[in-house]
């Protein structure tokens, strides 16, 4: 049976109208950092703060009528028929490209909301802003399994501590299993659609894990865990890009003070986003998995509202700094050796 909620409210001073990023300079430690608190039957976390699909529509469609600079494309239909958003910056061939993929799994919400941020903070004509889109072509395809995260499925989800968002599209898939059949109408959009008509050079996949990740054996909550391709098939060239991509996030996120990451102990299948990407179309990408989740049958992987300001804010330093290390051409110089000390994610929950 679905589990009784008490009502949330987000962190929403973090969550600006004007789309400049949130003050980070004072950090508050412990329990509303993002390494707490967890959901243990009893914290807040109804979501009615996040944004709904009508409210990102709404959002993305006014961003695009008030800045030039920003080109909203739909590029697609969910199981439901839902619209699928990209938005657009820059688009010169001579520059690099890269993709932001936000909550192919509809209950990895915070991911979108920094998506969200990032693509207003891209709308405002500050002389950082275009550098980057003079420099970077920049895509940003907020949200991909939009029926997942409106609830809308054609399964139950009473198993659920919340009942509002899932894993798994409309038709019980996970879409970031789908990337060699490609058989959901999501995924083979944004192949179609995205991957085969703009060629990025690199993507960020940005996900959710479990509240009770830690680094390595120590036992100290991580904030989040990233991890480049890992199939044997990814040519090596594209595998190095990738671990440059993951060094520059590190650096950024390490370097606020408020995040702690470690190695994601993922898999090498070319079904996952990840590895069939870098395999089949060469793209350097990176896998940024944030901590706790909006919704899930496992406890354990819940996270109290109390976190999601900082976790928000974290993946919009993980997406900012990338632009600025491409624009200023400083992604080539990125030690990646830090992977090779990087201790792995362990995991304590149930």
């Amino acid at each position: 049976m679905k589990r009784q909620l008490v009502t949330l409210t987000l962190a929403g001073a973090l969550i600006t109208s004007t789309g400049a990023f949130a003050n980070t300079s004072t950090i508050i430690a412990g329990e509303n950092g993002p390494n707490g608190p967890n959901y243990n039957g009893n914290e807040t976390i109804k979501n009615e703060r996040l944004h709904s699909y009508e409210e990102m529509s709404d959002l993305l469609q006014k961003l695009d009528q008030k800045s030039e600079a920003l080109e909203l494309e739909v590029f697609g239909q969910s199981v439901k028929e839902r619209d699928l958003y990209l938005a657009k910056f820059g688009m010169n061939e001579d520059n690099p490209t890269i993709l932001f993929l936000t909550q192919q799994h509809g209950n990895e919400t915070l991911t979108t909301e920094g998506a969200l941020q990032l693509i207003k903070y891209l709308t405002n004509n500050s002389k950082e802003v275009k550098h980057i889109i003079e420099n970077v072509n920049i895509l940003v395809a907020p949200r991909l399994n939009v029926d997942g995260a409106e609830g809308d499925v054609n399964f139950s989800l009473d198993d659920y501590v919340s009942g509002t968002h899932t894993r798994y599209n409309a038709n019980g898939v996970d879409l970031n299993r789908d990337h060699v059949d490609r058989e959901q109408p999501e995924t083979k959009a944004l192949h179609e659609n995205v991957l085969q008509k703009y060629s990025p050079d690199y993507m960020i996949d940005l996900h959710h894990q479990g509240t009770q990740t830690t680094l390595g054996d120590t036992g100290e909550l991580v904030s989040g865990s990233i991890l480049y391709p890992t199939n044997s098939e990814v040519d090596e060239e594209v595998r190095e890009q990738s671990k440059k991509l993951g060094a520059v996030v590190y650096n950024a996120v390490d370097s606020k003070g408020y995040g702690l990451l470690s190695k994601y102990p993922g898999g090498t299948a070319q079904t996952i986003s990840r590895n069939g990407l870098a395999a089949e179309y060469g793209i350097s990408t990176l896998l940024f998995e944030m901590r706790g989740m909006a919704d899930h049958y496992r406890e354990d992987y819940v996270l109290g509202q109390k976190s999601n300001g900082y976790l928000i804010q974290q993946a919009v330093v993980a997406m900012k700094s990338t632009l600025e290390a491409l624009a200023d051409d400083t992604l080539e110089s990125a030690d990646a050796s830090f992977w090779d000390t990087l201790p792995e994610s362990n995991y304590s929950g149930e």
